[in-house]
């Protein structure tokens, strides 16, 4: 198999909410309706942006994240979209695009490498193109996750953090344990008891917020 990445400016709705600006849009189209994954300093303008071109009908904030989900696709309201050359041409889009820097970034895959090359004779006729990269593969990658790691470290105090990381790099988690709580207190200068309640708040938000966004 053979895979690319083009960077592909049409002037569309989303590629335009990015454009000179430090935002990037990630779209995975549901013909009825887009799932959008926002992020960047001004995700607040872009999702204004896009709520004027399609509706929006949820949104879900996490810092500079946002996932949005809109009212109506794009696809219907834009000549020239790139599933049609992908069609043509015997390729295959791997999801999501993303949209950045005034355009799309677009992952292709197909069995003969010269489709790759008649698909970008082809787009480049109607539309601004760079060529990101180009290779062989034996499988398929998947992109990275919908909300970054970021979105699932949840709010820790001063002391919650240090008791976690301090038991952490203490052995505490080893099997068998390297370390006492006892002796991670002293460390800390903190009696045994307050240094258990940091430790156990911490947990309790960190494993709370992972089993709430992997497996809830």
């Amino acid at each position: 198999m053979y895979e690319a990445t083009f960077h592909i400016r049409g002037d569309v709705a989303y590629e335009d909410a990015t454009a000179g600006r430090d935002v990037s849009i990630e779209l995975w189209c549901n013909d009825h309706c887009d799932l959008l994954h926002v992020r960047g300093d001004e995700d607040d303008v872009v999702a204004s942006e896009i709520e004027a071109a399609v509706g929006l009908k949820d949104v879900i904030s996490r810092g500079e994240e946002k996932v949005l989900i809109t009212e109506e696709c794009l696809r219907p309201f834009t000549e020239g979209n790139v599933e049609e050359y992908l069609e043509r041409h015997d390729c295959l889009l791997l999801p999501p695009l993303r949209y950045e820097s005034g355009g799309k970034v677009v992952r292709v895959l197909t069995l003969d490498p010269e489709n790759l090359t008649r698909f970008y004779q082809d787009v480049q006729e109607s539309f601004r193109v760079t060529v990101r990269s180009k290779r062989e593969v034996d499988t398929v990658t998947q992109d990275r996750p919908l909300l970054s790691l970021d979105s699932l470290v949840p709010d820790l105090s001063a002391r919650q953090e240090e008791a976690v990381v301090n038991a952490w790099e203490g052995g505490y988690y080893a099997i068998p344990r390297d370390s006492t709580t006892e002796a991670l207190a002293d460390d800390m200068g903190i009696d045994r008891r307050t240094f258990e309640e940091h430790l156990r708040l911490a947990e309790n938000k960190l494993i709370g917020t992972l089993v709430e966004e992997l497996f809830a």
